[in-house]
């Protein structure tokens, strides 16, 4: 009786709350009832509704996302035009102040370009003063200089810059004959560069040998102080002259670009290698490393994927202003090793002063430098997804 009173439910029913809902169906039936499962299953669906609507919303949800990344891209778009628009007026105005400059600092100078191609000897012989009056009335040097600077200006925009005061040929032809060699010259010395550079960094960043981080990073203040030309002039003597392995001049097969690439590489890789290292070293106090190392990364998957990827964003930007450090390199470099290129062609120019064929190697390289700083621009969010972020919200 006592256990029977226990039992019994408040309200005198005879069944203990929940145990219908447990034991029996609504109709009687028993829950392993085929008919009771599906009434079970038809409940669980009544009292979640959420989920219902959760499952009839997806699709839903799917068509907002799509419609939100295509009004995203829709968005930057016009953003992009925007950027490229500015850089292309920066581009214009640095062509426009490389030439102004030039024409400036050419015009100032007191000797006369005819007489000096008159005179090519340099000797100091006579000059017939009526042959000089004829050539300067024929380049237009006899002109006002604010009509010169128009005229000039003017045709360089068409892309003529004249004729050759020293030579007589068409300055676009001489420089178009002479850069291939040079291009060639400026890429194998920026590769090698690169290459000496960030590897010699990586490595004095990864070794945890104390001497020998320090011998390393003791090289590239070594590679800066030295001048172009003495390291050209002992690649001649050593090379060329003692062991006479590779030759001294010329341009004829690709021997001959191994010296001069060198001569152009090694400074220019102790620069390199400069700022990545100390690019490298400050990363690796960043708390991601640390959190890195938590996980169990290997240090060399750290330095190579993580560390070397936020890193080399200085080094980008260095690179870039490097590639006009190379063309006025290739001036010192193609004098020493006898070679024809755009430096030779920029000594000649230069000495003789002459004015078009400056104009145009200046305009030249005004162009190559425009270039590569866009496309280093362009590199940037690939390194950086905050770059291109920061980049948008400041158009």
């Amino acid at each position: 009786m006592a256990r029977q009173a226990r039992q019994q439910p408040p309200d005198g029913s005879g069944v203990l709350p929940g145990i219908d809902q447990v034991v029996r169906t609504p109709d009687g039936k028993c829950p392993d009832h085929p008919t009771a499962r599906s009434a079970g299953r038809a409940r669980t669906r009544i009292s979640n509704p959420s989920r219902t609507a959760g499952s009839a919303s997806q699709p839903a949800r799917q068509v907002a996302t799509g419609r939100g990344a295509e009004r995203g891209a829709s968005e930057r778009s016009p953003l992009v035009r925007a950027y490229l628009l500015r850089r292309a007026l920066q581009a214009v105005f640095v062509l426009w102040a490389a030439f102004t400059a030039t024409f400036a600092i050419l015009y100032m100078l007191p000797s006369n370009p005819v007489a000096i191609m008159l005179d090519a000897g340099g000797e100091g012989t006579q000059v017939d003063p009526e042959k000089v009056a004829e050539l300067t009335a024929r380049y237009g040097f006899d002109k006002p200089v604010w009509e010169q600077y128009l005229t000039r200006l003017w045709a360089a925009v068409r892309g003529d810059f004249g004729s050759s005061i020293q030579t007589g040929q068409p300055v676009t032809g001489s420089i178009l004959d002479a850069l291939p060699e040079t291009l060639k010259l400026a890429s194998i010395g920026l590769v090698l560069a690169v290459v000496i550079g960030a590897s010699l960094a990586l490595v004095a960043t990864w070794t945890q040998a104390r001497w020998l981080r320090q011998a390393l990073l003791a090289l590239p203040p070594l590679g800066v102080s030295v001048p172009t030309f003495w390291v050209g002039l002992v690649l001649l003597q050593v090379v060329s002259f003692q062991w006479a392995l590779l030759p001294a001049m010329g341009n004829i097969g690709w021997q001959t670009l191994i010296l001069p690439s060198l001569t152009l590489a090694i400074p220019t890789s102790a620069v390199i290698a400069q700022v990545l290292a100390k690019s490298l070293s400050t990363t690796w106090d960043q708390p991601f490393v640390e959190t890195a190392r938590a996980k169990g990364t290997p240090r060399l998957h750290i330095h190579l994927r993580d560390v070397l990827r936020n890193a080399a964003i200085p080094t980008l930007t260095l690179v870039g202003i490097t590639v006009g450090n190379l063309l006025a390199g290739s001036v010192v470099v193609e004098t020493v090793f006898s070679r024809n290129g755009i430096g030779r062609l920029t000594q000649q120019a230069v000495t003789f002063q002459d004015i078009p064929v400056v104009q145009g190697l200046v305009v030249l390289s005004a162009v190559i430098f425009v270039v590569v700083n866009l496309a280093v621009d362009l590199v940037y969010p690939a390194l950086d997804p905050r770059i291109s972020q920061r980049t948008r919200a400041a158009v």
